[in-house]
């Protein structure tokens, strides 16, 4: 059991017999006879639902213990995501809703940190930044304004919005969670 007042971003607890993994968590002391409160952001790791919520900082939840395995991306399907622990060649299916967005972004082979809890899968950590190459866009175009942007389409079929001066074909490093163009790949030319 924890309180309310150590909650923590990334853990996991379960509070009204649903399971919870914790986003965000304020703590905010009260003053004089008031009693602090946590406001936390949650994910219902059943249905993938967000919520919202100020605890009484002396509020005891359930803690569960959150265990990462780093696993291999093997393929997609209509519903699943799978992967699989390069040890053991044990398969887990994580559900495309649970991973969200992100998704997109997995290609054969790529190694990920998965997150279980009570041996269920429940969120797959992606880096922050990932190189992905344009494959369309409109041709460079070299004015005195740098602040300009283009739309941009990624070979995952993602749009973002790029500088001027990138064109079809460059890598490109993203912001995986914000989906914002960070800078061009280092020494990455055409395929």
């Amino acid at each position: 059991m924890v309180p309310a007042s150590q909650l923590r971003a990334g853990m996991a607890v379960r509070y009204e017999g649903q399971v919870y993994k914790v986003l965000v968590a304020d703590y905010h002391p009260g003053q004089g006879k008031m009693g602090g409160t946590t406001h936390a952001r949650l994910k219902n790791l059943a249905t993938g639902a967000l919520w919202e919520h100020s605890f009484r900082s002396d509020l005891k939840l359930e803690d569960l213990p959150v265990e990462k395995q780093e696993m291999e991306f093997l393929y997609t399907d209509a519903d699943a995501c799978y992967f699989m622990n390069p040890d053991t060649f044990e398969q887990v299916a994580v559900p495309v809703k649970v991973i969200g967005e992100q998704a997109r972004f997995l290609r054969p082979e790529m190694r990920l940190q998965v997150e279980f809890v009570e041996g269920q899968p429940v969120s797959v950590l992606f880096p922050d930044i990932i190189e992905v190459r344009i494959a369309d866009t409109a041709p460079p175009t070299h004015a005195q304004q740098d602040s300009t942007w283009k739309e941009a389409v990624l070979e995952n079929g993602v749009q973002i919005m790029v500088p001027q001066f990138i064109k079809t074909g460059d890598m490109i490093r993203l912001d995986v969670e914000n989906l914002k163009y960070v800078d061009r790949a280092k020494g990455a030319g055409k395929p």
